[in-house]
């Protein structure tokens, strides 16, 4: 018996939760050393002092992204580059699952009630990725604390996932902390939101139809959108890493409360441009992370729906096997219990 042709049956929300943090997760371990990278030179602090000359403040400075190599190298071993990765990949992992379930599950939602057969639109895009990107950062904002402060921390004083977070706990904010920079990164879900909403435009736009992209053409829309995303954040995403590591040795361990706080922080010492500190790693990063990710999302998913389609179908082929064989065995009984009666029918009444 030939088997039926496969039908590819959308995806579950928890399919694409686990496509999506799967290639989130290699994605960022790839390129790790690079949000070592962004992330010092994010929360570093230089001064302006009035005859032009600067006056660095950290006890390490860093002028650029591959100056930042080199030192962390020098001071640190190759390790330093990798420091926090468990932390980090935890949260990565953690935060796409939840932001891709949640996605689905809105989206869904939004396409079954939505009287027009059109695409959404570019309006409704966003609205889906904000939504879906607030219900993500509610559950997984802790373990983002954690890792930049295992990030930031110097290497004599670097602790594990556990210790650091017990550090957070400790502090004047108590349990609290590991909730810190939620305001900024609630606000913050509008770069998912603009990065799945573009990606979703621009493949509606450019593979009209298409169920499946090739591997380029996937990592190439991931990186456009992720740049298009990142380049109208990224003071967001510095004034959020300030809020999140340690404080600066100029404010002698008093934290920052707010993301405008720490912006107008920036600001005073070392001027408007710096809101954009840390935005070449951040811009690459964000290109190879993303490209990657919806380049491996897409396997992913795809290999899924197959895997459901003959799964679907070797439970259908069982059924059938079943069903003939109780065919088989019932019929020689329903036989001899018609024979049975039939010898049982006086001869007057036959």
């Amino acid at each position: 018996m030939s088997a039926p042709p496969v039908k590819m049956a959308p995806l579950p929300p928890w399919g694409s939760a686990v496509a999506g943090a799967t290639g989130a997760v290699i994605a960022n371990a790839l390129v790790y050393p690079l949000d070592i990278v962004k992330t010092r030179l994010q929360v570093q602090i230089k001064r302006k002092a009035g005859t032009g000359e600067t006056v660095v403040i950290d006890p390490h400075h860093y002028e650029s992204t591959i100056h930042a190599i080199q030192k962390i190298i020098e001071h640190e071993g190759i390790t330093g580059l990798y420091a926090g990765i468990q932390g980090s990949l935890l949260g990565v992992a953690s935060t796409n699952f939840a932001y891709f379930y949640w996605y689905s599950v809105v989206r869904t939602l939004y396409t079954t009630y939505k009287k027009s057969p059109k695409p959404a639109s570019t309006a409704a895009e966003l609205s889906l990725g904000a939504v879906a990107g607030a219900l993500a950062q509610l559950f997984t904002i802790p373990v983002a604390v954690i890792t930049t402060r295992q990030q930031t921390q110097p290497k004599a004083e670097r602790k594990g996932i556990w210790e650091t977070g017990k550090e957070v706990i400790e502090s004047e904010d108590g349990w609290t902390g590991l909730w810190r920079g939620l305001k900024a990164s609630l606000v913050l879900v509008v770069n998912p939101s603009i990065t799945y909403g573009a990606y979703q435009r621009l493949r509606e736009y450019l593979f009209p139809g298409r169920t499946a992209l090739r591997p380029w053409e996937a990592f190439c829309l991931g990186a456009l959108s992720k740049m298009l995303a990142t380049l109208a954040t990224q003071p967001l995403i510095v004034a959020k890493v300030g809020l999140q590591s340690r404080p600066p040795p100029a404010r002698e361990g008093k934290p920052f409360k707010t993301f405008g706080e720490v912006m107008a922080y920036i600001i005073e010492h070392e001027g408007p441009l710096a809101l954009f500190k840390g935005i070449g790693p951040q811009i690459l990063k964000g290109l190879l992370v993303q490209g990657i990710l919806m380049m491996t999302k897409e396997r992913m998913e795809l290999v899924f729906m197959l895997l459901f389609a003959y799964v679907k179908i070797y439970r259908a082929q069982k059924l059938q096997a079943l069903q003939s064989r109780l065919k088989e065995k019932a019929l020689p009984v329903a036989e001899k219990v018609v024979s049975g009666i039939k010898e049982s029918v006086p001869v007057t009444m036959k």
